[in-house]
């Protein structure tokens, strides 16, 4: 095979998804948005039906793509669309809007009155993160006004931009109350959720919870929960051929093997060009090249440890995820 491979254990997100759920005591908003941080949204989003309440994604494309591929649950699309047509989309795909400002608001009301649809929206308050929100003390007129053009707001929240520190993480609370409370008064049976993975791992629980990379696998800031790590990345040998003179791909070799072998991996599918053990010189855009006698063909383990690489790497499991298994070819265990 010439693409990498991404194995990835359904049952262990489905462990997962049940631990977060287990620990919160509440219904689970299992994230995910870009593909699944690289898992694979369709596959992941289908092994999860009956354990997760709904999903929530970072596009409507994203969403559509859900709904195409039969799930049947709830939709929240975090990032307002941009243009009248993509809420069109939206809203004939039965997907959840974020009210993020009134300008996205606006084109959302636009695309309702062309299709005759009631949107179904979650009002995002901005709590401090300033990434999308409308301010704590606007969340009641916001309300106000969306019920007046006929939206139903079926839910409110935020995110916390540092959910390990206790002093940060209350100081949104206290804004995150205020709005949910007023929000609560005109629509009583909205659902609040602020905790992601770390918010739910410090007690954190409103309604429901929003996990991401927690299912995964992976924590946020360290820990000792009992996850199972979902995803290994694997690569093919594809030569190997006595080691002629001093290089080793794009660099002057530090010892001399007899033999070398070479992985159809590089920076092109995401790796960074340098520290990928156990491969010798700097990456090939397409190859790395490896020491030792390893037949052609070979699947090799090269990442089973995202998080290990990220540090290795001075960067997030997060970004490590995305990064390396965005053109792997995924196949999945489901037992």
């Amino acid at each position: 095979m010439q693409s990498l491979l991404a194995e990835i254990d359904l049952p262990a997100i489905q462990f997962n998804a049940n631990h977060f759920k287990k620990l919160s005591s509440r219904p689970l908003i299992a994230v995910v948005k870009d593909d699944a941080y690289g898992h694979g949204a369709e596959e992941v989003a289908l092994s999860l039906h009956g354990v997760a309440a709904s999903f929530a994604v970072a596009t409507v494309e994203e969403g559509a793509s859900l709904r195409l591929a039969g799930v049947t649950e709830d939709i929240l699309v975090f990032t307002p669309p941009m243009t009248e047509e993509e809420c069109v989309r939206l809203l004939l795909y039965r997907l959840t809007a974020s009210v993020t400002s009134l300008s996205a608001l606006h084109l959302l009301l636009r695309a309702a009155e062309r299709t005759g649809t009631a949107p179904r929206v979650h009002l995002a308050v901005n709590t401090g993160m300033n990434r999308y929100g409308v301010e704590s003390g606007a969340a009641a007129r916001t309300a106000r006004l969306l019920k007046k053009r006929g939206c139903d707001v079926v839910g409110v929240y935020s995110h916390y931009f540092a959910a390990e520190k206790d002093g940060e993480r209350e100081a949104q609370n206290v804004l995150f109350k205020s709005a949910v409370s007023a929000v609560k008064e005109i629509f009583p049976h909205c659902i609040s959720h602020i905790a992601a993975t770390g918010g739910a791992l410090k007690g954190e629980k409103g309604d429901a919870v929003r996990v991401g990379l927690g299912l995964y696998g992976y924590l946020p800031f360290g820990g000792s929960e009992p996850l199972v790590r979902a995803m290994k990345l694997y690569a093919f040998v594809s030569n190997r051929c006595r080691q002629t003179g001093r290089g080793l791909g794009y660099a002057l070799a530090e010892r001399d093997f007899q033999t070398v072998h070479t992985l159809r991996l590089g920076y092109g599918d995401g790796f960074f060009r340098e520290g990928l053990s156990p491969a010798v010189g700097k990456l090939c855009m397409d190859a790395a090249i490896v020491g030792g006698d390893v037949p052609f063909g070979k699947k090799i383990l090269v990442v089973s440890d995202f998080e290990a690489y990220a540090r290795a790497h001075g960067t997030s499991v997060y970004e490590a995820l995305v990064r390396l298994s965005g053109k792997a070819v995924k196949t999945y265990h489901r037992t």
